[in-house]
């Protein structure tokens, strides 16, 4: 006859067994814990890049002065200056304060710098493989093109970029630890969506 205490002890042998056979069907969580003031590297290669990421976008909505364009696309502009260029220094800001090396851009240096210096600088950012980015001769493309053809080649072009953008900053979301980046990669993620299917309905 077996006693209350070995029944027990089956029964709690057999809740543990069921309770590890159920955790083998459930997927593993591959997010990285968030915190307020540690970071990993995943927050630093996200700063850099998405600071040169975003200058580019910048330098393409100056692109846009004195053309002629429909007013949502200008309005699409002036939202991306206002949204990226606060971005940017709360970026340069977090990699100052953790002691790591602040990106140069064409963007932020043009007033500043040589001809040649800018031209190594913006094709640093652009030969780096981020998605998205352009490359000089897309620039110089978008630069020279006629006022005919400069709305359709920007939305087109920059569509792509922000969805380089929208990868970059879900690679944050999973692999960040900053609170503040992860965050700032939700908002990429959630406005530059919404910009892209906005600029795909203004494409002629």
């Amino acid at each position: 006859m077996r006693t209350i205490p070995a029944i027990a002890a089956l029964a709690l042998g057999l809740s543990l067994t069921l309770t590890a056979c159920g955790n083998d069907d459930e997927p593993a969580d591959t997010t990285t814990s968030v915190s307020a003031t540690e970071h990993n590297d995943a927050d630093v290669a996200f700063a850099t890049d998405m600071i040169q990421h975003h200058a580019q976008a910048l330098t393409m909505v100056e692109m846009t002065e004195g053309r002629e364009l429909d007013p949502a696309v200008e309005g699409l502009a002036d939202d991306i200056r206002a949204a990226q260029a606060p971005e940017i220094e709360a970026m340069t800001g977090w990699l100052a304060q953790w002691g790591e090396d602040i990106p140069k851009t064409f963007h932020d240096t043009s007033s500043k710098s040589s001809a040649s210096e800018m031209d190594q600088m913006d094709m640093q950012g652009m030969d780096s493989g981020m998605p998205g980015m352009m490359s000089a001769d897309d620039m110089e493309a978008l630069a020279n093109a006629s006022d005919a053809k400069f709305q359709d080649m920007w939305l087109e072009m920059m569509i792509e970029h922000h969805e380089g953008a929208v990868e970059m900053a879900e690679s944050e979301k999973t692999n960040g630890q900053y609170k503040p980046a992860v965050e700032l990669a939700d908002n990429v993620v959630e406005s530059q969506t919404a910009e892209i299917e906005m600029m795909q309905g203004l494409v002629s």
